[in-house]
């Protein structure tokens, strides 16, 4: 009996990291941009947009794709509000910018079937936004002349939060 008893105490310490690793695995944190972060990335996105002569929608996701932040300037068109939306979702749903999303999904490329998902945009604009190996959202813009003047002022969105996020 004292063998046994010994044998279990001896065990008993190796059963605690078991039960605390168990319970790690059921629940994970999720780091997300706060409101006010995510705001000063769309404004800047907007104002680079404006100091260029174009007139666009900005869009902020949280990582899940749900819209944190709006922003239409006045005479942007009725559907920049959302294509903005969408570059957005898209480029944190895929965790890829939406201009690769562009190249990997075209006619004949074994993704281009992505092309039908709802929601899905394969135009340039969307970007995810990423800090210490995660993706905390995306920005989308829609608008400008083009898709690369759109990811021009989303790059310009993400670059005015740069220094508050952790890398």
């Amino acid at each position: 009996m004292k063998i046994l008893v010994r044998a279990a105490a001896l065990c008993a310490p190796l059963a605690l990291p078991v039960i605390a690793i168990a319970a790690e695995t059921a629940t994970y944190a999720v780091r997300q941009l706060t409101e006010e972060t995510a705001l000063r990335a769309a404004q800047a996105a907007l104002a680079s947009c404006r100091s260029s002569g174009y007139q666009v929608a900005v869009a902020v996701v949280d990582r899940a794709g749900l819209t944190q932040v709006l922003l239409r300037d006045r005479f942007a068109g009725a559907h920049t509000v959302e294509v903005s939306m969408n570059k957005a979702w898209t480029a944190a749903s895929t965790r890829t910018s939406t201009a690769e999303i562009q190249r990997i999904t075209r006619p004949g490329e074994p993704m281009s079937g992505l092309r039908s998902v709802p929601r899905f945009v394969a135009l340039a604009g969307g970007l995810p936004v990423e800090a210490g190996g995660s993706v905390l959202g995306a920005i989308g813009v829609s608008g400008a002349p083009g898709g690369e003047a759109d990811e021009a002022c989303a790059k310009a969105g993400l670059k005015a939060i740069a220094d508050d996020l952790e890398f």
